[in-house]
């Protein structure tokens, strides 16, 4: 009998031994996949503040937790199941797939650049939305299929990272990605519209000190917003690029890539911030290419959005195209890909 039992407490000893690895490995492949998508997550949070740009205060944050909860959705009943289904039965296509996310994180950012040096200023800002439940529902669906886009990214991205994991360690990975990058971007959102309100409260105080924070939050809000978005364009192209130049090299086409090796070389045996330097000069070609790759799709797709039935009739061009995805423009039937 003590025999049985001392065997079944070594049975239970090595499965917990076992479930333990298991969360360190998912711990471990949560922070690797996030990391990688962090160029991603820094775009959805500096373009989502958009959509609740001049709603009633009252109903902003009512609105971020209905895209919030959508994005969720997306995440987990739709997009998740089709990339674990994929890398199952088809995994080669994976690639491809991390590819076109890659060129339109090049085109974003791209379009952004060329749209801040050579744009229409007149046309830079979004229209404030309109106001009543008709229009903030037709503004949280714009959102949530906006978010669509950038929530595939972030998934595939993810699931290219955990990529030799068992595919239940990798569902567990996905899980876990998805539900704290949708609070932290959300909950980033949150408070950065409600950043100007907190700002005014404390300006009204009767402290000197309260004031001053309450000034300087106010104040300070349009150079946050203007900093995140810089930011963004920047992880954008250098995501994209990065994306890109990893994609032609494992495809055959070897010498982009090591010509980004033999640049990073000479700094990256130096003592100290050898490390740092080469990822510095790794994250500039990167970016560097996807600017590059990024006016390439530009100077394509600009041309066909003048023809084509899904471009702009009125003879602008498209600034940013998740304004239209926001419901900016009347012309785009609203779609939400999750029903």
């Amino acid at each position: 009998m003590s025999g049985g039992l001392v065997a079944l407490l070594d049975d239970v000893a090595a499965l917990a031994r076992i479930a333990a690895a298991s969360v360190d490995d998912i711990a471990a492949g949560a922070a690797k996949a996030g990391a990688k998508a962090a160029g991603v997550v820094i775009d959805d949070a500096a373009v989502t503040p958009q959509y609740v740009s001049g709603a009633d205060p009252s109903r902003e944050l009512p609105m971020i937790k209905k895209i919030f909860w959508g994005s969720l959705r997306n995440k987990l009943l739709f997009i998740l199941p089709a990339l674990l289904l994929i890398s199952a039965f088809i995994p080669g296509v994976i690639p491809f797939i991390l590819m076109l996310g890659g060129t339109y994180l090049c085109y974003e950012g791209a379009e952004k650049v060329w749209h801040k040096f050579f744009g229409h200023h007149e046309d830079k800002e979004a229209p404030a939305v309109e106001r009543g439940p008709d229009a903030e529902s037709k503004v949280v669906k714009g959102a949530i299929t906006t978010d669509f886009i950038l929530s595939c990214e972030i998934m595939v991205i993810s699931m290219n990272e955990v990529g030799d994991a068992s595919i239940w360690v990798r569902a567990v990975i996905l899980v876990v990605v998805a539900i704290a990058i949708t609070i932290l971007v959300y909950g980033a959102v949150g408070l950065i519209v409600k950043m100007d309100d907190i700002g005014l409260h404390l300006a009204k105080k009767d402290s000197a000190g309260s004031q001053r924070i309450g000034g300087l939050l106010v104040k300070g809000m349009p150079a946050v917003l203007a900093a995140i978005t810089f930011v963004g364009t920047i992880a954008m192209l250098w995501v994209g690029g990065h994306i890109m130049l990893v994609g032609v090299s494992d495809l055959g086409w070897h010498a982009p890539y090591d010509l980004v090796h033999t640049l990073e070389h000479p700094v990256a045996g130096l003592a100290v911030v050898g490390g740092i330097l080469g990822w510095l000069v790794n994250t500039l070609c990167s970016a560097i290419v996807g600017l590059a790759w990024g006016l390439v799709v530009m100077a394509i797709l600009h041309p066909l959005k003048k023809v084509l039935p899904f471009g702009k009739k009125d003879g602008h061009e498209d600034g940013d195209s998740r304004a239209a995805a926001a419901g900016h423009n009347p012309e785009k039937p609203d779609a939400d890909p999750a029903g």
